[in-house]
C-alpha cells in the first residue's frame, strides 16, 4: 500500500523512496517497532499533531497505537568479545527457528557481526540485519536503520 507518494508498506516491512530506506523483518512480529521508526522518519515533515505515514501504516497493518505508544530506549548490552562454537550455534539455531526465504537467510553471515548478550538473549547485528535470539529478524539496506530499529527493541516482546 502507498502510504506517501514514496512510501510503500507492505505486510512485513516498508520501502521509503525519499529516505532510501527498506526494512523488511521475519519471525515475530515487529511491525509495532516499524511503526515506531515511520513516525520518527516523517515526525519532521508533519508535527507531532498527525503524521499521516504513521496512521496509513497502522491502518494497512490494522494496529491500534497512539503516538504515546512509542517507547525509545537507550540500547544497553554486554559485548561479546569472542565468537565461539556454542554462540554461534544459538545464532544459527534461532535463525533456523524463523521462516524467512532462503536467500535472506543465506545472506545473514555471522563471522562479521557484532554479537551482545541482552536481558533476553543474544542479538546479532551485521551491517544490514538484526538477529534477536528472541525470534526476530530485521533486514535492511542501509546501516543507518541499524540505529532506528536498536532506538525502538525494546517495544517487542521478547526481546
Amino acid at each position: 500500500m502507498l502510504c506517501e507518494e514514496k512510501l510503500e508498506i507492505f505486510e512485513n516491512g516498508f520501502e521509503d523512496g525519499k529516505f532510501n530506506l527498506r526494512i523488511e523483518f521475519y519471525g515475530k512480529d515487529a511491525r509495532r517497532l516499524l511503526l515506531a521508526v515511520i513516525r520518527e522518519l516523517y515526525l519532521p515533515d508533519y508535527g507531532e499533531d498527525y503524521v499521516y505515514p504513521f496512521e496509513c501504516a497502522k491502518e494497512f497493518w490494522g494496529i491500534y497505537m497512539d503516538a504515546g505508544d512509542v517507547k525509545v530506549e537507550e540500547f544497553h548490552s554486554s559485548p561479546i568479545k569472542f565468537m565461539n562454537q556454542s554462540i554461534r550455534n544459538r545464532l544459527e539455531k534461532a535463525l533456523a527457528a524463523i521462516d524467512a526465504p532462503t536467500e535472506v537467510k543465506e545472506g545473514i553471515d555471522f563471522e562479521k557481526a557484532e554479537v551482545h548478550k541482552l536481558k533476553k538473549g543474544l542479538l546479532a547485528m551485521g551491517k544490514n540485519f538484526i538477529l534477536g535470539e528472541g525470534g526476530y529478524l530485521f533486514i535492511f539496506n542501509k546501516p543507518s536503520a541499524r540505529e532506528l530499529i536498536l532506538k525502538y527493541l525494546g517495544m517487542l516482546d521478547g526481546a
